[in-house]
């Protein structure tokens, strides 16, 4: 299958319509890439299954909500588009981009009277969406951008456009050697990584950031539940970026990345221990269960 994203067989849902994949088009003075107003997902396929689709969906809807505008489509009928692409594209494993932006009807700072498009497209390769596991795991800097505080952009949308700063954070870490960055908050907490969330191993708990106008992402929730099954203890809380040096494991997770062992920061090292190894077959087993696709998560995203 060619690399090039437009240049594929294969079909997208687009606005209520399952297409072939080369026919999908937009307007070049579409609002979204003038002014980064698109919101989407990404998700994960196993056995032809969505994992935790419904969570996803809603998500989506919700990130619209934050930007102002509401998506024409139920929560469920975005359920029901996907599993009909899914299927049309005969996927048994692979991700699924769905994405919704505001139209060329007007193109100004004010998207008013612009039209609401929605399109999901799954393919069988993830390409470069993500970091990629190594066997001692990846090697990480920190980044120098900083997510931004809740007065400044609504940092629980899933939206293009503050995924800028994101982009020049992991090319910079690209072109240094690195894998990826780990990103500060706007008060110097640690936060996440360029596309996924992380966890620190610190004595017999786990701990993650608390969730302050970043992505809680579905993959973290579902790290939180497995570890809290096992009867470990996480704590969500503060993380300064001191505490890396006392983490005796670190561990990214993502739809796209899905669990990510970290084997160094900026040259402090750290083993893939029996934390993250543990995780790492738990998911393995959770994303093939029958019920994968509806978690019950949807109604928080609903409401937020």
């Amino acid at each position: 299958m060619s690399e090039n994203m437009q240049d594929r067989d294969g079909f997208i849902w687009f606005d209520g319509k399952i297409v072939p994949w080369r026919d999908v088009q937009t307007h070049v003075l579409t609002h979204a890439l003038h002014y980064g107003s698109a919101v989407f997902e990404g998700e994960r396929i196993y056995d032809g299954r969505v994992f935790r689709l419904s969570a996803h969906s809603a998500r989506l809807r919700n990130s619209a909500r934050l930007l102002d505008y509401e998506l024409p489509w139920t929560r469920e009928e975005i359920d029901e588009a996907t599993r009909a692409v899914v299927k049309a594209n005969g996927l048994q494993s692979g991700y699924v981009r769905p994405i919704a932006w505001r139209g060329s009807e007007v193109l100004g700072v004010s998207a008013i009277g612009t039209t609401v498009h929605l399109a999901i497209a799954p393919w069988a390769q993830e390409g470069r969406l993500s970091v990629q596991a190594k066997p001692g795991g990846i090697n990480v800097t920190m980044a120098k951008f900083r997510r931004p505080s809740p007065e400044v952009a609504p940092g629980g949308a899933k939206v293009a456009g503050l995924y800028v700063i994101c982009g020049i954070e992991k090319d910079r870490a690209l072109k240094a050697g690195f894998d990826d960055a780990l990103m500060l908050d706007w008060q110097g907490r640690l936060a996440e990584s360029t596309g996924a969330n992380i966890f620190l191993a610190m004595g017999d708990r786990l701990v993650t950031p608390k969730v302050e106008n970043f992505l809680d992402g579905i993959t973290r929730r579902a790290v939180i539940g497995m570890a809290e099954k096992r009867g470990w203890t996480v704590e969500q809380r503060a993380v300064m970026p001191e505490e890396l040096a006392e983490a005796s494991e670190v561990f990214l997770c993502g739809t796209a990345a899905e669990i990510v062992p970290v084997g160094a920061v900026d040259g402090q090292r750290y083993q893939v221990g029996p934390k993250t190894r543990t995780l790492l077959e738990d998911f393995k087993v959770l994303v093939r269960q029958p019920n994968s696709e509806d978690f019950g998560e949807s109604a928080h995203f609903a409401t937020a």
